[in-house]
Formats: structure tokens, sequence, C-alpha cells
């Protein structure tokens, strides 16, 4: 989820990865993001656990933004975004369990 503030105004998806407990993510998103509102956006990224029978289960999120970052190595990522605005910035995560 992009958001602004504690509001969702964004969201994307990635493809379902069926029959693996260890799938491999390796996407690209890209929002457009006022830069007057820049400070109160945050990503909200969450994995989850796609089951046919039940219902959805978080295996763990992370959130990359200035100052509501579930770690440094999230914030980092937030400011190198920031200082390179429209050029891609890659960095892998780790979740953080729920």
């Amino acid at each position: 989820w992009l958001q602004f503030g504690d509001k969702r105004v964004e969201k994307r998806k990635t493809p379902v990865f069926k029959n693996t407990l260890n799938p491999t993510f390796n996407e690209t998103f890209a929002f457009e993001v006022p830069w007057e509102r820049i400070r109160e956006a945050s990503l909200n990224i969450q994995v989850m656990d796609f089951d046919s029978v039940g219902r959805n289960e978080l295996i763990g999120r992370l959130v990359i933004a200035g100052k509501n970052a579930t770690g440094a190595s999230e914030g980092k990522h937030w400011s190198d975004m920031i200082s390179k605005p429209r050029q891609s910035v890659l960095q892998w995560h780790k979740l953080k369990p729920e």
C-alpha cells in the first residue's frame, strides 16, 4: 500500500505463487507521490499466505518510510529513493513478523 499518514491511497499486488513455501519476489512498483506530500507518505508491504480453503494469513510485513519505517534498512531505502527521484532504487528486505 501507498499511504499518506493513516490513509491508504493506492495498492499493488504481485502474482500469486502456488505450490511453494519459499517464493521469490522480484517486483518493481512505481507510485506517483506529489513532492509536497512526501513527508507523510509510506509504503506498507505485506506478504500473505494464499489459502483456497480458509482465509489468507499474514506471513510478514515491513514499512518503507521516513519516520514510520520498520527498521534502519527500510529508512535508508526511503532516503535513497527520495534522493534519486524517478530512478529505480533496488534493495532486498527481510519481512518482520506481525
